[in-house]
């Protein structure tokens, strides 16, 4: 029986397993193919979004023990391992529905949507692991408010331009 602690309820532990594999992968990108990084973010996307929709609202009792854990040098190796794998097909154009400037797309980045969400579902892994309520409420807490306000979205955009790139020839016949 699962605890009735929110912060280790279902929808989080299959949160972390998702995270988890999502790291996971990134962490060992080198080993795969541009079409084997297409095809398992095609997939592992939209199932980002979908557990990181079912996270519980957690109150917070010690915010104090909210932190950060990936560096900007580990940032940057993920960003640079994606963009090196993807090529060509790194950029993109999108729409910032954050900015009221709708009629004009911003060129953006595969890789830095991708190290984007790692950055966020990496710390919320390694604060989960520090295995005390505070730190598990805090890692949930702040899980749920990076899906609302950042990588929601970039999961969401992202899945965009992977089934794109998946299915570009089949669209074009």
């Amino acid at each position: 029986m699962l605890s009735e602690e929110p912060a280790v309820s279902r929808n989080v532990i299959e949160m972390i397993t998702v995270a988890n594999e999502y790291c996971l992968f990134l962490e060992g990108i080198e080993k795969y193919t541009k079409e084997d990084i297409i095809s398992y973010f095609q997939k592992i996307c939209p199932l980002m979004y979908l557990k990181g929709s079912t996270l519980p609202f957690v109150i917070v009792e010690n915010p104090e023990i909210n932190e950060r854990f990936v560096t900007e040098e580990n940032w940057l190796t993920i960003f640079n391992d994606v963009k090196a794998k993807m090529g060509k097909d790194d950029d993109f154009w999108m729409v910032d529905y954050n900015d009221d400037d709708y009629d004009n797309p911003v060129k953006t980045s595969v890789a830095e949507y991708l190290a984007d969400i790692y950055q966020d579902m990496k710390d919320f892994l390694l604060l989960y692991q520090r295995n005390t309520k505070a730190a598990r409420e805090n890692a949930v807490s702040e899980c749920r408010l990076l899906f609302e306000r950042h990588w929601g979205f970039r999961a969401i955009e992202i899945h965009k331009i992977f089934h794109y790139l998946l299915y570009k020839e089949a669209n074009s016949n």
